[in-house]
């Protein structure tokens, strides 16, 4: 599959900037954006959901793939993940493992692509494989 070409990623990671500001974060202050682009080229959104037990949280990532399959979406390119305190990101904001997870759910490791970014400038991109390598998936129950 062809590489995501400039003008799409920067606009994933300009919608997963947007999204910070939709976080509730009472508890960390830790705010994430999540842009994530089925085949068809649609972009659905998702940010972080703090709650006091901890447990009914929800990240951005899953917010965004929850909302698109609700949808009936099932097929992936990418997601722009971005996060952190404060206005100004200084490190990147990787998926956890539970996201990784639902990523390997829904998408084909090879080809679907994670963009973790500061800003437009500052970013970095992943195939799924390599953050989630010997991942479990439907092709592991076929």
């Amino acid at each position: 599959m062809e590489a995501l070409k400039q003008d799409v990623i920067e606009k994933l990671i300009e919608t997963a900037l947007a999204q910070r500001a939709f976080s509730y974060t009472p508890y960390s202050g830790f705010k994430v954006g999540a842009a994530l682009m089925a085949k068809d080229g649609t972009i659905y959104t998702g940010c972080n959901i703090e709650n006091a037990a901890y447990g009914p949280s929800n990240c951005a990532e899953r917010t965004a793939f929850f909302k698109a399959v609700s949808e009936g979406i099932r097929e992936f390119r990418a997601i722009c993940v971005v996060g952190g305190k404060g206005e100004s990101l200084t490190e990147y904001a990787a998926p956890c493992g539970v996201c990784r997870q639902v990523m390997m759910e829904f998408c084909c490791p090879e080809e679907f692509e994670i963009i973790l970014a500061k800003n437009k400038k500052e970013y970095d991109v992943y195939p799924l494989k390599e953050l989630l390598p010997l991942g479990f998936g439907p092709a592991n129950l076929a």
